[in-house]
């Protein structure tokens, strides 16, 4: 009985390559380097002239009366205090939270929207010229990393990881400079955290344990803030120098 349920769930599942001429799909693969080179030359155009951003991730999925969405549209309202704008993936959740935060405080409030089927529409509190689309999760992901000078991580799903790990990676491997991590909601992170000491770290000896202070983990917002101003204060640089 359960391989048959199971063939019946394989049946519900569409192959894209159904029907399609594999050799015509490869074909399409240098069109489609033109539109991964507009994204590039869009966003680098629209980002290099939005000053000091902080990036701001986390679920799409989080309602506007859950705790966690008030405290990240707080620290985007604090961090705009400081002199920062805010960026997010332009989504609903925590990304709306964060742009509402901002544009209650008077910052910057960008957005980098994704087209996807489910759950990706822009939110109302984006700067309406700092709203920009792409089709690439990669052309994406270079402009939260090359634009931001810091990023505030919500709890978030395999995205809000995604980008985490991916930021981690590049400043471990010296790919880019350094800029401060933070993870918000230690409740949300020990479980993880504590797996990357206990596995990673200790068993398996994967990482370094100099690679465990390249992100903070806090509680408020005050503690978020605070952790982006003592960074730039310690190594005595300019956000976007």
């Amino acid at each position: 009985m359960s391989e048959k349920k199971h063939n019946s769930e394989e049946n519900t599942t569409e192959n894209p390559l159904d029907g399609k001429n594999w050799s015509e799909i490869k074909s399409n693969d240098s069109w489609a380097i033109f539109k991964i080179m507009s994204e590039f030359v869009n966003g680098y155009e629209k980002l290099a002239k939005i000053g000091p951003c902080v990036s701001i991730f986390g679920s799409a999925r989080t309602k506007s009366d859950h705790p966690k969405y008030k405290l990240a549209q707080e620290i985007a309202f604090n961090l705009t205090q400081k002199g920062y704008g805010v960026i997010t993936g332009g989504g609903p959740g925590m990304m709306e939270a964060g742009n509402k935060g901002a544009q209650r405080g008077g910052g910057t409030s960008v957005g980098l929207n994704i087209e996807l089927p489910m759950e990706q529409e822009p939110n109302p509190y984006i700067d309406q010229d700092k709203n920009l689309n792409f089709d690439y999760f990669f052309v994406r992901k270079v402009m939260f990393v090359k634009y931001s000078q810091g990023f505030i991580v919500m709890p978030g799903g395999f995205g809000t990881l995604d980008e985490l790990f991916e930021a981690i990676t590049l400043i471990q491997t010296f790919k880019i400079s350094r800029f401060p991590i933070v993870l918000v909601d230690s409740s949300f992170w020990s479980g993880l955290i504590g797996w990357v000491k206990e596995v990673l770290l200790t068993r398996e000896n994967n990482i370094s344990a100099s690679d465990l202070d390249l992100f903070t983990i806090v509680d408020t917002a005050d503690e978020a803030v605070q952790v982006i101003e003592d960074f730039y204060k310690r190594y005595m640089l300019k956000p976007n120098f």
